[in-house]
């Protein structure tokens, strides 16, 4: 089964692209501000 282009034109891929580079986003900053933040606070005192 070959994907044509005009098979991910959809608007509702748009938004799948959209919810996971959200949810990436919110997991980086989760990650940040629960272990490198307290881990540079650590270092530096």
């Amino acid at each position: 089964m070959a994907l044509d282009r005009s098979e991910l034109d959809h608007p509702s891929w748009r938004t799948v692209a959209g919810t996971g580079a959200s949810y990436l986003v919110v997991l980086t900053v989760m990650f940040v501000l629960l272990f490198v933040v307290p881990f540079a606070l650590f270092y530096l005192l």
